[in-house]
């Protein structure tokens, strides 16, 4: 009797909130954001470590600085630039769009000084060796500091996976209300009503909600 309960809440809030449309969201979502974030960090994070431009640190320091600045500072820039309104760049139209959930978390700066610090601990010597047999930096980058840096690259995964995963505030905002367009987080504000929150419900969907984290940190954690 207790499961057939248990299994009714969990098959109600598959349906209620429509989880197969939000969980494919957040799956493309999630994915396109990863793909870029680890493309951007780790050129940058490349360039940072192992390659000289005049004011190199100066610029490193000036992003570095960024990571004392809260998220939520940054909420109003980034909607005035996906809505059109931001004076630099007039022309984008991201708002209820995908680029809109996934663009501006493709270039977080702590994710690139995590990488920026294990590239700059990879010996000269294959730096060296790899110049003569006649490879430049990306060949160096995609050859040997990319198999060498797994760990910190599936640790970037990770946090990414999560960030994207979770994510509820900003898609509110960059899209209109609880459409179907968001992902799976948004769609938990369906098991809140005027009368209050339907916790039976919404505790069974926020489990089906935590089972992809779970999965992926078993996964990886041998890495």
């Amino acid at each position: 009797m207790l499961l057939d309960f248990f299994g009714a809440n969990y098959q109600r809030a598959w349906v209620t909130a429509r989880f197969s449309e939000y969980i494919r969201n957040s799956v493309l979502l999630t994915a396109i954001t990863i793909a870029g974030l680890v493309v951007i960090s780790t050129l940058a994070a490349y360039a940072f470590a192992r390659m000289e431009f005049p004011g190199r640190e100066a610029i490193f320091g000036l992003l570095l600085s960024t990571m004392m600045i809260p998220a939520t500072v940054t909420m109003i820039p980034n909607f005035l630039t996906i809505t059109g309104n931001n004076p630099f760049l007039p022309f984008i139209r991201w708002y209820d769009n995908w680029p809109a959930l996934t663009i501006p978390f493709m270039a977080g700066f702590f994710n690139i000084f995590m990488l920026r610090q294990f590239f700059a601990q990879v010996p000269n010597e294959l730096w060296d060796a790899s110049q003569i047999d006649g490879a430049g930096h990306l060949r160096f980058l995609v050859q040997i500091v990319l198999p060498l840096s797994r760990p910190p690259l599936t640790t970037v995964v990770i946090f990414s996976f999560i960030s994207s995963w979770n994510s509820l505030l900003w898609p509110l905002i960059a899209t209109r209300a609880v459409s179907a367009g968001g992902p799976v987080s948004v769609s938990l504000q369906n098991f809140v009503t005027e009368a209050g929150p339907e916790t039976h419900l919404w505790m069974a969907a926020a489990t089906i909600s935590m089972l992809p984290v779970l999965l992926l940190y078993f996964l990886a954690q041998r890495r």
